[in-house]
């Protein structure tokens, strides 16, 4: 392949780009439910991960945030006895749920999206 030379991107069906999207926005349900945000990502990928590689792909990418997102949440509770705990957590939950929505958006254009500061967990 030329150095130039641009590799078109696989169409992704409606239905799959669908069940991405939802794994991404299923965490949103950790907003409501005590670990929601780890539960929805994860009923959605089991169901949908044999059937379908893009959902598998991108349940793997959001259930590793959602426990990256988790540790960060455990240390901002541990830091709120320094009192700096009460700053960070609202940051961070604003940066999850800001990252959660972006990645819904990619899913549904059917293109890739890798979230920032995430811990490979789950490969």
């Amino acid at each position: 392949m030329k150095e130039n030379q641009q590799v078109e991107p696989i169409e992704v069906d409606k239905e799959q780009r669908t069940w991405a999207m939802l794994c991404h926005l299923s965490a949103l349900a950790g907003f409501i439910v005590p670990m929601g945000s780890i539960i929805g990502p994860l009923i959605v990928w089991l169901i949908k991960k044999d059937e379908m590689p893009t959902v598998a792909e991108h349940g793997k990418k959001s259930l590793n945030f959602q426990i990256t997102m988790l540790i960060a949440y455990i240390v901002c509770f541990i830091l709120m006895f320094v009192v700096i705990g009460v700053i960070l957590l609202p940051i961070v939950a604003v940066f999850s749920f800001i990252m959660i929505v972006i990645g819904a958006i990619k899913a549904n254009d059917g293109k890739e999206f890798n979230y920032p500061i995430t811990l490979n967990l789950i490969k």
